[in-house]
């Protein structure tokens, strides 16, 4: 039996989509509305919850180009069948069809997050601010730092030893564990917002939005 469902993907889907193949060429969609892919290196996995909802599983191999299909025409219907997907705006139309589920990099089992030792905000301003100062440095990491009664975000180069570097104080007042953690600047592809960040003694970490359904949990490298 042939299982069809009908639906319009959101402007926030859409964003959401195209966000997760910044961190993953590929995805399964599967029954629900959550979405989620991990990173080709498995060390970042992202996890959304949509205002859509799917009724069957949908591998999809190259999500670029998916969204590519989708945006040739003003809100289309997508009707998700078994094996492919009919996008449509009434007139014209494009059939694509899924891929083979077992060659797509995906998440196992959910992910168990921890309790943390450290939560903070990181607002949208100090985030845009940290990720240009890293570009214009061309410095690759960025490094949280909790010491001496403060906590702060710093962006260098931890090779070398005489790296331009630039910082922002969190909190001025930190009365938390001593704790350095180092990510790759470049892991940093978030949707645009501030954020609620939580730091553990292992090595996850998770970015939660704070006006959307969407987190990160990306692989720290502890000090």
């Amino acid at each position: 039996m042939t299982t069809v469902t009908k639906m319009r993907l959101s402007k926030e889907t859409i964003a959401i989509l195209k966000n997760f193949s910044a961190f993953n060429s590929n995805i399964l969609i599967k029954p629900g509305n959550v979405l989620s892919t991990v990173s080709s290196g498995k060390n970042i996995y992202v996890e959304a919850t949509i205002q859509e909802e799917f009724e069957t599983e949908v591998p999809i191999w190259d999500l670029n180009k998916f969204l590519g299909v989708v945006s040739l025409f003003p809100n289309p219907d997508l009707e998700f069948g078994d094996t492919h997907v009919d996008i449509s705006n009434g007139k014209s139309s494009v059939r694509y069809y899924y891929s083979e589920p077992s060659l797509l990099t995906v998440a196992g089992r959910k992910l168990q997050m921890p309790d943390p030792i450290i939560t903070f905000d990181l607002d949208e301003h100090n985030l845009n601010e940290i990720l240009k100062a890293a570009s214009i440095l061309q410095v690759s990491d960025l490094k949280i730092i909790g010491e001496d009664g403060i906590l702060k975000i710093v962006v260098d180069d931890e090779k070398n030893d005489t790296s331009n570097s630039f910082s922002v104080l969190i909190d001025e007042n930190y009365s938390g564990p001593d704790y350095e953690g180092t990510f790759n600047v470049s892991e940093i592809k978030f949707l645009p917002g501030s954020y609620k960040v939580e730091l553990t003694n292992s090595i996850i970490s998770r970015f939660t939005h704070q006006t959307q359904s969407i987190c990160y949990y990306i692989a720290i490298k502890q000090g």
